[in-house]
């Protein structure tokens, strides 16, 4: 079996593969693995570059045990009681707690809203989930056996509860009313890169994530890039074979029957590696244009609208900000013309700005004293048209702005590192087709069976993982691709228990 990436998806994908008893080789381009869930290093201060946040570790947790270990001896991580620090520009401030009962009752208290109001909107979230959830985040959506579930059958008899026809805005006004709440539940939709303003209510089940008895955001012992370091050491454990600066040049395929089979690797040094199968955790636009460039190409799926992307300040900071919280959110005082500019292709002058502090729980990713701040606004997926060190002027100086302004205190001459990553850096740092964070966006009511599935309807023995397929982007959705993606290929064949033979390699 050949894996292509070691990102988050490709890790999980050869552990579940492993543990079927396959022989497994993972080719990476990079130095390491994980993928974007690299680390920076910025003189004393250190960054994970990609997701900040980590939500259901559970499936994290899954993979140590269906190997027979105990996750915490590998990886250990804490619940943190304050999702996150909400802040707006008319002096608001609240806490989003993870517990529910403890979260709604700071919203009735900050914001004058019943926190059974609260309560329900969240209750309805987990409702949806129950309803959906396992069928559309946990199974091949291109699989006819997944619709012919007793499972499916109940949720078409609920099909009123689950807000179809109108906006993820829509299902926030409808129920909480409350302007500063809205927008608090609006941003959800920005967890798979879409708009609130046209994304479908089904997403409301999304705070149920974080707000719920056994949901809420976690932290890692040693950060986010310790998440691929576990992940990369339980693989290796189970004989998991990697190859380090190792981009592949090409998938090598077989005319057999009507369609062609995958059967091998050819790397850039022209080496050649041949696997009963092929798996890609490269974004499937990559893979199809770049790997496949004789084979046909699913087309409309591929060119489905992309996913928002981010503009990244990673700011070293020699000073400390006890205000701040791990989590922080300072929401522009125009929602909709954010999203109106994203949609055009660019930024508003009053962005959301996010801001992670991990050195809050991880103390050696800042010196004594400074801490280190990754400062995220969303960003238009890059096109042509786009002057990135202009953009980036003009924004960072309004970020600083905004934040020295909420914050009541000096900012810029703290900061005494700073990398900036906007969508071109990082297309070219993780191959994310146009820089989109998430592939394509949720941005209408087919969004979720638009995309790519796990495995090729045009290549026999190739198969997908990661957030550009099913079921999406973010940690836990990456890590489901590769479940999903393991029981389709069993399902298609049993899993090869042969190691290759060495004449397979040239």
């Amino acid at each position: 079996m050949g894996i292509i990436g070691a990102g988050i998806a490709g890790l999980a994908a050869a552990i579940r593969l492993r543990l079927e008893g396959a022989h497994v080789e993972v080719f990476e381009a990079g130095d390491t693995a994980g993928g974007k869930l690299g680390e920076l290093v910025l003189g004393e201060y250190r960054f994970g570059i990609g997701p900040s946040l980590l939500t259901m570790p559970h499936y994290i947790d899954e993979l140590f045990e269906l190997a027979g270990e105990v996750p915490s001896e590998h990886f250990r991580y804490r619940r943190l009681e304050t999702v996150c620090r909400y802040a707006w520009e008319d002096g608001t401030r609240l806490d989003a707690h993870a517990d529910p009962q403890a979260f709604a009752e700071e919203v009735e208290r900050v914001l004058g809203v019943p926190a059974q109001r609260v309560l329900a909107t969240l209750s309805h979230g987990r409702e949806k989930y129950d309803l959906t959830g396992r069928t559309f985040l946990e199974k091949s959506l291109h699989t006819p056996k997944t619709w012919l579930t007793p499972e499916v059958g109940h949720a078409l008899t609920r099909l009123h509860r689950l807000d179809l026809t109108r906006t993820l805005h829509e299902v926030h006004e409808r129920d909480l009313k409350e302007p500063h709440l809205v927008q608090l539940f609006d941003r959800f939709a920005t967890y798979n890169g879409s708009n609130p303003y046209r994304a479908p209510g089904l997403l409301s089940m999304i705070a149920h994530f974080e707000h719920g008895t056994e949901a809420g955001a976690f932290v890692p012992e040693g950060g986010m890039p310790a998440i691929a370091r576990a992940l990369h050491g339980l693989a290796e454990r189970l004989g998991v074979i990697f190859h380090f600066k190792a981009p592949v040049a090409e998938i090598l395929t077989r005319k057999e029957g009507r369609r062609p089979r995958a059967v091998g690797l050819r790397l850039a040094d022209d080496q050649t590696v041949m696997f009963d199968r092929v798996v890609s955790n490269m974004d499937v636009f990559f893979t199809h244009q770049r790997l496949l460039p004789g084979a046909p190409a699913p087309k409309r799926v591929l060119a489905r609208e992309k996913s928002t992307s981010a503009l990244i300040f990673y700011w070293g900071v020699d000073d400390s900000f006890p205000e701040l919280d791990v989590h922080n959110i300072f929401f522009s005082e125009d929602y909709p013309e954010e999203f109106k500019a994203l949609e055009a292709g660019t930024l508003c002058d009053d962005p959301t700005v996010y801001v992670s502090i991990s050195s809050r729980y991880d103390k050696c990713a800042a010196p004594a004293g400074g801490e280190n701040w990754f400062v995220m606004i969303n960003a238009p997926f890059a096109t042509p048209e786009q002057d990135w060190p202009t953009l980036i002027e003009r924004i960072r100086e309004r970020v600083i702005r905004k934040l020295e302004r909420m914050l009541d205190r000096p900012l810029r001459k703290a900061i005494v590192e700073e990398c900036v990553f906007d969508p071109t850096t990082i297309e070219a740092r993780t191959l994310s087709h146009l820089g989109a964070l998430y592939g394509t966006s949720s941005n209408d009511r087919m969004a979720a069976f638009m995309r790519h599935p796990n495995d090729s309807r045009h290549v026999d023995g190739l198969y997908f993982c990661g957030g550009s397929v099913h079921p999406g982007g973010g940690l836990p959705l990456c890590l489901l691709s590769a479940k999903i993606m393991t029981e389709v290929m069993a399902r298609q064949a049993p899993l090869s228990r042969r190691a290759p033979d060495p004449k397979d390699t040239a």
